[in-house]
């Protein structure tokens, strides 16, 4: 479907923003973690207002370009023409989220095999890897509520997070957010491989050997310590290189 490129309708920090948040969908997809044409990532527009990009709904992740995503505001009024709409409950999650962290430009959504999995665990995720560790000093819970269609969700949901970059939603998948789009799909990547390697490690039928806690509190304050966002410096500008090599027509 072509969809006509507004690089000279919005400003350029707009269209950088929007090449960043198609790269994420497209990375998304193509280190397995899309749902069909289910879940989302936003990205908040920078300026007055709780305005933000989402996807279309009904496009599939590897289709994503910068010029198809939909700008939207916080009573999810379009404020970009597009044939498609805004999913209403990806919206309520994002939404929510938008309004309380002004700290936040980005928030990434899963419904991955690994990441329900791991949400439907009682204990959640464990501390059973390197991956985990960097997660889990950053990591909160949200009891599952059904599809999430209801405002009346949202204070909770923005309780559930509080100040965590990481948040697992119970029976449904993983949520992340960042200060950049980067930042946001640097934390998912680490969740999801936590996850995996969870899963894995549970279906081993072996003994597991849990992290002990004085090293769990040790990489704790070295992610504290750590310059934000210090991982997607280095991995972001590679990744987008990859894309560059497998298809640069998200850039359109």
């Amino acid at each position: 479907m072509h969809i006509p490129s507004v690089k000279e309708l919005v400003s350029s920090e707009e269209w950088n923003l929007r090449v960043d948040l198609a790269a994420a969908y497209r990375l998304i997809a193509d280190y397995g973690m899309s749902d069909l044409v289910y879940t989302h990532i936003s990205a908040r527009i920078p300026g007055p207002g709780h305005q933000f990009l989402i996807n279309p709904y009904g496009l599939l992740f590897d289709e994503i370009t910068a010029s198809s995503l939909i700008r939207v505001d916080h009573a999810c009024t379009k404020l970009s023409d597009s044939p498609f709409p805004v999913n209403p409950a990806g919206f309520t999650i994002h939404s929510a989220i938008h309004q309380a962290r002004d700290d936040i430009g980005c928030v990434l959504h899963t419904h991955t095999r690994a990441g329900i999995a791991v949400s439907c665990q009682v204990a959640g995720l464990m501390p059973l890897s390197q991956q985990a560790t960097f997660v889990l000093s950053s990591l909160a819970y949200h009891d599952y509520e059904g599809i999430a269609l209801r405002d009346d969700e949202k204070p909770r949901l923005q309780a559930a997070l509080g100040d965590k970059q990481c948040l697992i939603l119970r029976n449904h998948g993983l949520l992340t957010v960042g200060r950049t789009v980067a930042d946001a799909f640097i934390a998912m990547y680490t969740l999801e491989s936590a996850c995996r390697i969870q899963v894995d490690a549970l279906s081993g039928g072996q003994p597991l050997n849990p992290i002990d806690l004085a090293i769990l509190h040790r990489m704790a304050e070295f992610s504290r310590a750590a310059a934000p966002g210090a991982g997607s410096v280095l991995a972001w500008p590679a990744l987008l290189r990859k894309l560059e090599r497998m298809d640069p027509g998200y850039k359109s």
